[in-house]
């Protein structure tokens, strides 16, 4: 399959290679109407200069051209007024002459291409002003050359025709690699397979003198030679930069460094130009340039000879972020080595509409990390909780969202890859531990692509052979890491070795994760207002919130303020421009003398030593508002070193003219992320404003510092716990699932149906058919295939008597059961309640039925004998840590019921059970302590004591419980060393 060209390599080049990289935009030049006026006003001057004037000497003065040739007459003449005319007359015509001279020169250098000028001999002025003239006067007709084919044209050879079209396809990101764009692909692959035979059948038709040439300028000011630049003064087009950079790539320059980045020229290199290049005063061809100085012309002729190299080059070097190779598509792998399709592109998720926000459904590793950051969240809010009371407490059952907040944590459910973030997490960590282990550095990473499962890492620089099971890709600067072998990798204890990874979008079917922290200068993003808001949004979330990261600090200048509930150990926001330079300063000085006292070159050489978990953590700044001038100088002189101190810096701006800007994206109002300079055109990760505030709802609900005097959140579902309301379907999940009151279905969709039973009974408050689709099917379902599940599903739950259907869809669209259908966590819930808030409170014979009853219902974990491979939702769910906290909770409840009358051992009867399924719950392990200290026996409080120790293992006992044992058995500590 052909495949796109790539260009990659190290930024930097050899090690004095600048690190501050300063391309500027190149502004196409509109003709305006005093181009025109100037043009016009030129062609006046050149013919009354080349032709007015001669006319005017030879009708007035006469011609400078004497009537006789006889030196002796001319010597013996009288000198009068009329030879001293004759003598003025021939230097006029003299300095006529010259001047036409110099505007033929001019002119022929400027029509046919050929670099500088000859030098027309002591006509310094002269010359100088017929170039001035020539300039203006062909300002109109280089915009007119470049509309309309010039006659040159019409007879090039079938290679030029050949390279056009190759370049053609280039201009296409990702142009020949994906299945939607064969066809392009079969006509490029032509093309490259004609051009190739006609090289191989022809080598020597090609003579120095046929091709054209440029020589880099030096810096005028500010302004730096490009090759964009380059590109849309000689071919028309800033876009076919990335022909001239083909030619050239990885050719030995004069200075004796190659090619290896289209953004990193130098003054005085040499670049060969497509056929077709014309125009300019600086392109040059090494057999008519007789005016060149004789270095210059032997150094193009020595750079033409090197011409047949450039094929076999080893494609080191750029940062020209390109496509990784493709592999072929799971539907065209062997059965055995199938890989997961993208959650993003099911069928379910593009044509089903349902109002669900597409920015999250298609960013399922922003999505993933979100729900991740969520669950935790929500899990510290309730062991915080667990902490302040037994009963009635806050936070045992966390708010149910609603409105935006509800289709946002619904949307994340649905485009989470919680898989693909654990396998790019173990990928990237054993990686680093497999260099470690060989001695290795880590190489610089530019960016990582992930495509049909497989993980590409686009290095800087060729870095050798990596280590297995990573394999070498389409050059010596892709390292590839198919996703059957990514699954091998088991967690370790690795530091993170790429934090700074972040997803920028997609192009085609392979995602771009941009390397902020390994990027050599400043990263700038235009665009409008607006849509860069939706890009940095996107961009800090997903650095807050990853899991292939460890320690980071993200700093947001110009926005986000409202994005620290994301991550507050993460993310901090600063008001202005001055605090963060300030702040920035100090830290990268701090930066260069850690980096300097541990003898150290870079973070990546750091994060691999002894010190790895406690130093060099990434540190990214994310510059929403537009830098004043003096500013944005200040931020490039930071951003110079700052890919080797781990730092990375995101800019925006409104006009993309930013100094120090190693990398220049836009962002359109279409939602493309564009990077011309990158050869980039993706469709951007986004985060707009209205998802980006029902996100932060979610995490503000969940805040265990939220309102902690709140009233307690009732169960979403309670159910009638008299003889009365005994249920038509009854399911058991506390312990091995079981279902009473239904038949069991036939065949292989019996698991099916019931994971999807279980999923509606964990979800009282309804569940959106995206939701059940993605967790029923990770890899992804047709819209056909879920509908007829449903259809099953209610059929299989069947109707209450009075013909109302048990699986019914609420006003927004999810799917609800109805209150016939119940389970025993549902009813757990419902006696604890009442125990504590309800009935049990004002009886205590209630509440002691109501507890008891309760913990008779755990019979183990949720979903004890789930089958392997299935119910992998439930690490969305918090339920696993709701389960242990309410069994807990009632052991506790139970307990003190019991030691009111003194009945200690009721109550550790009550505790042990509780602590069956919930072990690490220390508030049990207390009322333990206390229960069996109340039962006087000194001996078997030892024992427990002992036990305790036991358990704690080498990380011993917390504070809090050695605390309780000085309190009820002073002498432990002695006992605890004559058992050791």
């Amino acid at each position: 399959m052909p495949r796109r060209p790539s260009s990659t390599g190290s930024p930097t080049g050899s090690p004095t290679t600048p690190r501050n990289r300063t391309p500027q935009p190149v502004r196409v030049h509109r003709r305006s109407f005093g181009d025109f006026v100037k043009a016009f006003l030129a062609f006046v001057a050149l013919l009354v200069l080349v032709v007015g004037v001669p006319g005017a000497l030879a009708t007035q003065l006469g011609w400078p051209v004497p009537s006789t040739w006889d030196p002796q007459e001319w010597l013996t003449n009288e000198l009068s007024v009329g030879t001293f005319l004759g003598i003025l007359t021939f230097f006029v015509w003299l300095a006529w002459a010259q001047f036409t001279a110099c505007v033929i020169v001019e002119m022929k250098a400027a029509l046919s291409g050929v670099g500088v000028p000859g030098r027309v001999p002591g006509a310094g002025p002269s010359q100088l002003l017929a170039r001035q003239l020539v300039a203006a006067l062909l300002l109109v007709g280089a915009t007119a050359a470049s509309l309309t084919p010039g006659l040159s044209q019409l007879g090039q050879s079938l290679d030029t025709n050949q390279r056009g079209t190759v370049a053609a396809a280039q201009q296409t990101p990702g142009g020949g690699l994906f299945a939607q764009q064969q066809e392009q692909a079969a006509s490029t692959a032509a093309a490259l397979a004609e051009q190739a035979s006609q090289a191989e059948a022809a080598p020597s038709t090609t003579k120095d003198g046929d091709t054209k040439y440029y020589r880099i300028q030096p810096p005028e000011g500010r302004h730096h030679d490009s090759l964009w630049e380059i590109a849309e003064r000689h071919l028309g087009d800033g876009r076919r930069y990335k022909e001239i950079y083909q030619l050239n790539k990885d050719r030995v320059q004069p200075d004796g460094s190659k090619l290896s980045e289209a953004s990193l020229i130098r003054p005085g290199w040499i670049m060969e130009m497509p056929g077709d290049a014309r125009g300019g005063d600086l392109v040059e061809m090494p057999d008519e340039a007789p005016n060149v100085s004789p270095e210059v012309e032997q150094q193009i002729h020595d750079y033409a000879k090197t011409g047949g190299d450039r094929a076999q080059g080893s494609g080191g070097g750029a940062s020209q972020v390109s496509l990784p190779e493709q592999r072929p598509a799971p539907d065209q792998q062997p059965a055995g080595d199938q890989q997961q399709a993208p959650q993003a592109t099911t069928p379910t998720a593009q044509s089903d509409g349902f109002g669900l926000p597409e920015a999250l459904l298609t960013a399922p590793l922003l999505a993933a990390g979100l729900l991740g950051a969520l669950g935790r969240r929500r899990r510290q809010a309730m062991w915080q909780s667990a902490l302040g009371s037994v009963g009635g407490r806050r936070g045992m059952e966390p708010p149910t969202p609603t409105g935006d907040a509800a289709d946002a944590q619904d949307a994340l459910l649905v485009g989470a890859d919680p898989e693909g973030v654990r396998l790019l997490d173990r990928s990237l960590r054993g990686l680093a531990a497999s260099l470690a282990e060989e001695s290795r550095a880590l190489p610089t990473v530019y960016a990582a692509w992930l495509s049909n499962g497989d993980l590409h890492l686009q290095l800087a620089q060729p870095a050798g052979k990596p280590p297995a099971p990573w394999q070498l890709g389409q050059d010596q600067t892709f390292w590839m890491l198919a996703r059957s072998d990514a699954e091998r990798y088991e967690d370790g204890d690795t530091a993170a070795p790429y934090p700074g990874l972040v997803s920028l979008g997609t192009m085609d079917d392979s995602r771009l994760l941009l390397n902020l922290e390994a990027v050599p200068g400043i990263v700038s993003l235009s665009g409008r207002e607006a849509d860069r808001a939706a890009v940095f949004a996107s961009v800090a979330a997903e650095l807050a919130t990853n899991g292939w990261s460890d320690r980071m600090t993200i700093t947001l200048v110009g926005f986000g303020q409202d994005l620290t509930p994301l991550a507050p150990n993460r993310l901090r926001h600063l008001d202005g421009i001055d605090d963060l330079i300030e702040t920035m300063e100090a830290e990268t000085r701090q930066r260069r003398g850690a980096l300097g006292a541990a003898g150290q070159d870079s973070v990546l050489t750091g994060r691999t030593g002894p010190a790895q978990h406690t130093r060099w953590a990434p540190h990214l700044v994310l510059l929403a508002a537009q830098p004043s001038a003096e500013d944005a100088v200040k931020l490039a002189e930071l951003a110079s070193d700052a890919s080797r101190l781990g730092i990375g810096y995101l800019v925006g701006t409104e006009t993309g003219d930013l100094p120090g800007a190693s990398w220049e994206m836009e962002i359109t109002g279409q939602g493309k992320l564009l990077a011309p300079l990158l050869g980039l055109e993706l469709e951007a990760q986004l985060l707009p404003t209205a998802q980006q505030q029902a996100v932060v709802e979610l995490f503000v609900q969940a805040d265990p510092d939220q309102n902690p005097d709140g009233p307690a959140h009732t169960p979403p579902f309670l159910v009638d716990i008299s003889e009365q309301g005994r249920p038509a379907v009854y399911a058991r999940l506390v312990g091995p699932y079981e279902i009473i009151g239904l038949d069991t279905p036939d065949g292989d969709r019996s698991a099916l149906l019931h994971e999807a039973l279980a999923l509606l009974l964990l979800h009282r408050e309804g569940v959106h058919p995206r939701v059940l689709s993605s967790a029923l099917w990770p890899r992804g379902v047709t819209e056909d295939v879920r509908d007829a599940l449903l259809e099953r599903l209610h059929a299989w739950l069947g109707t209450d008597p009075d013909g109302s259907p048990r699986l019914r869809t609420d006003s927004t669209g999810r799917l609800t059961l109805a209150k016939s259908v119940v389970s025993d966590l549902d009813v757990l819930r419902s006696l604890y309640h009442e125990a504590t808030q309800g009935r049990g409170i004002n009886s205590r014979q209630v509440r002691g039925r109501l507890l008891t009853d309760a913990l008779v219902l755990v019979r183990g974990p949720l979903l004890a004998d789930r089958p392997e491979g299935r119910y992998r939702w439930l690490t969305h769910e918090i339920i696993d840590a709701q389960l242990p906290l309410l069994v807990a909770d009632i052991g506790l409840a139970l307990s003190a019921f019991h030691l009111e009358k003194d009945r200690a051992e009721k109550a550790i009867e009550a505790l042990t059970a509780a602590l069956n399924s919930a072990p690490a719950d220390e508030r049990l392990w207390h009322e333990l302590l206390r229960a069996t200290h109340a039962t006087g026996d000194t001996a078997r409080l030892q024992a427990l004591a002992a036990d305790l120790i036991t358990r704690s293992g080498a990380r011993g006992l917390p504070p809090r419980t050695e605390a309780l044992l000085d309190e009820l058995l002073p002498n432990w500590r002695s006992g605890a060393v004559a058992a050791g």
